[in-house]
């Protein structure tokens, strides 16, 4: 694509919005760059830093000369001369030319040898354009390293991948600002400490590094499905921020059945979007959904992503499993012509391999559609003992769902109302309590 500037018009944006061209350019560049920089420096905060110094060089210099045909490289190329300075102003390396200079000692700059001296200046540049491979690949890893909490790996991902800024992290999120600055400080900070490698992990820790990887995706991607809090029901940018990272990361790292699987199951899940939301708003639940607004589109793309996630792996993981239950869904052209045995049956393979509470209220649902809801009731009342359920909001919701269709509306209306009092979604309450209204209302209404 062609930047230049013509008739002050840059690449089809005129010339006062160039900050924008620039933020866009940002957003799918910044990625990369923060990898090779952190491959090159070897600390994850000290690359950040760079790369936003690059980012301030463009912010003067483009302006006046127009967005490069090449962006990427220029800011790589601008990154690389202040690397070079940040190697210069290190005083330690200072130090050390001196002890070292006349021994010829080498020294370990980035993933190359450098021999300390006379013209180091230059084997420095050399290193910093040594290509190692996917830097991309080991900064997803490194910005989900589980030595971060769950917070701290989403506010990273979403800063070093994402591209977000803090403040749009802090308001898809629903915290301060300062808490995710903290913790994008304090991440970095742990890596640091910890000397975290820049690598791709092999083997066991391959597993385990990919599993927190997939987790905190989809972390991301659920929040914008169903936001926990405020006054949205859908955040379609966290969605879209989620997908993205998910098919980079299926792009990164092609053998991984799992990968697949989590693609899978959010194209198909985010392809229902339009149809979750009503004229004003309000949730709309996925048996009261108009599947003619289903984006098929997406629906298409998620079940080629689980035909690759099949034949890459006999065994599937639990992405791949909730990834089959969403295909359940999509290839039924109605609600009624769902195939609900076939989901309570992935379900009871998703409790074996990864049990929770939640996956047995969801496979309750299941049960409660395919062999009645008082079937599906025994098995939601066994759950009220769960500690782990005791202030989630969707088991009374569920109750009171599978009490009203068994007529026992005043039962239902009380657990409505205690499902509105647990969520702190005010969309979702809102439609929680019109149920409960429902079920107060004469027979014959």
């Amino acid at each position: 694509m062609h930047w230049g500037i013509k008739h002050g018009v840059i690449g089809g944006v005129a010339a006062t919005d160039i900050h924008g061209a620039i933020d866009a350019v940002w957003r799918i560049e910044s990625p990369r760059l923060i990898a090779g920089l952190t491959r090159m420096v070897r600390d994850i905060g000290v690359a950040e830093d760079l790369a936003q110094d690059a980012l301030l060089a463009a912010l003067e210099q483009w302006p006046k000369s127009g967005v490069p045909d090449n962006p990427g490289a220029w800011l790589m190329a601008a990154a690389k001369h202040r690397a070079i300075d940040h190697f210069r102003r290190n005083t330690r390396l200072e130090r050390k030319h001196e002890e070292l200079g006349r021994e010829g000692v080498v020294q370990k700059i980035g993933t190359r040898e450098v021999r300390a001296g006379e013209g180091q200046m230059t084997d420095i540049e050399a290193a910093l354009d040594d290509d190692v491979g996917d830097d991309l690949l080991r900064l997803v890893f490194i910005s989900c390293h589980p030595v971060l909490s769950s917070e701290a790996r989403v506010a990273l991902t979403l800063r070093l991948l994402g591209g977000l800024t803090t403040e749009e992290i802090a308001r898809a999120f629903l915290v301060p600002e300062a808490t995710v600055a903290q913790r994008i400080v304090r991440a970095k900070r742990t890596l640091s400490e910890a000397r975290i490698p820049f690598e791709v992990p092999r083997g066991a820790e391959l597993d385990a590094r990919l599993s927190s990887v997939l987790a905190v995706i989809y972390l991301v991607f659920n929040e914008g499905y169903a936001a926990t809090a405020g006054d949205d029901w859908l955040r379609p940018s966290l969605c879209e921020e989620a997908l993205r990272l998910g098919r980079i990361l299926a792009e990164l790292a092609p053998r991984e059945p799992e990968v697949h699987g989590l693609v899978a199951l959010m194209e198909i899940q985010a392809s229902r979007s339009r149809a979750r939301v009503g004229p004003s708003g309000e949730p709309v639940l996925l048996l009261d959904q108009n599947r003619a607004h289903w984006d098929h589109l997406l629906i298409g793309r998620g079940l080629t992503a689980l035909e690759r996630a099949a034949k890459l792996g006999a065994v599937p993981g639990p992405y791949r499993l909730q990834a089959q239950i969403a295909a359940c869904h999509a290839r039924a052209r109605t609600a009624e012509e769902t195939d609900w045995a076939r989901i309570v049956e992935i379900y009871g393979d998703l409790a074996r391999i990864a049990p929770s509470p939640v996956v047995e209220l969801n496979r309750a649902v299941a049960v409660a559609m395919a062999s009645g809801p008082a079937a599906g009731l025994e098995l939601v009342d066994a759950l009220y003992s769960e500690p782990a359920l005791e202030n989630y909001h969707l088991l009374p919701s569920v109750r009171g769902d599978l009490l009203k269709k068994l007529g026992r509306l005043e039962e239902a209306r009380i657990e409505f109302q205690r499902a509105a009092a647990l969520t702190r979604n005010g969309r979702e309450r809102q439609l929680l309590l019109e149920r409960a209204k429902a079920c107060s209302l004469p027979a014959s209404s």
